[in-house]
């Protein structure tokens, strides 16, 4: 599919005219901003700037990902992801992120990285997008979770992963975007 990108932004771009802040928290700022449509009309646009993220599918040799068991308070409900985390800055290196984030997470530490790229989880209201990696050649050690983090980590194979995912019982999108682009990538 061949995409005329400098035509899409003069058709479709929707123009910044003004911007009133709503919230400012730690990760999330909200922002309340009047925009000028492709046709001259105004409309408004709720956004949240986000810092960033980073997740990874660490697969083990014979085929296993390890993914953690996590209470996630705002849909009141323990769910299956993946290790993730946010950046500590939006200049942070986001291959040293993810590093961080599985040593502390699950004491996992990995020979060999793959960029599976990046994804907006959610463009129509948030900037935020995650940089995704696959993790392999892993190596079992110690982790230092933050002092507000509890989770269970547990392995499970990437096939049943991959299946879990199709049958709608993982509904976290990173989880399900990793998951299939690593059981593509390693023919599962």
């Amino acid at each position: 599919m061949r995409i005329d990108r400098e035509h899409e932004l003069r058709a479709l771009r929707e123009t910044q005219v003004a911007s009133e802040d709503i919230f400012e928290g730690k990760i999330l700022h909200v922002k309340k901003d009047t925009v000028a449509l492709p046709n001259g009309e105004q409309a408004y646009r709720e956004i949240i700037r986000h810092i960033g993220a980073v997740c990874v599918i660490p697969v083990t040799e014979d085929g296993q990902v390890i993914v953690e068991r996590q209470y996630r308070y705002p849909i009141d409900r323990v769910i299956t992801e993946i290790p993730a985390g946010k950046l500590d800055s939006r200049e942070e290196d986001r291959l040293s992120a993810i590093q961080r984030e599985l040593r502390e997470e699950t004491g996992y530490t990995a020979e060999e990285w793959i960029s599976l790229g990046d994804f907006h989880p959610a463009p129509a209201y948030s900037d935020e997008y995650i940089s995704m990696y696959m993790a392999r050649k892993l190596h079992r050690g110690e982790r230092h979770l933050d002092e507000d983090e509890f989770l269970d980590v547990m392995t499970v194979p990437l096939s049943e992963l991959a299946e879990d995912v199709m049958a709608g019982r993982i509904s976290d999108a990173k989880t399900q975007t990793a998951v299939l682009k690593a059981a593509r990538l390693l023919g599962i």
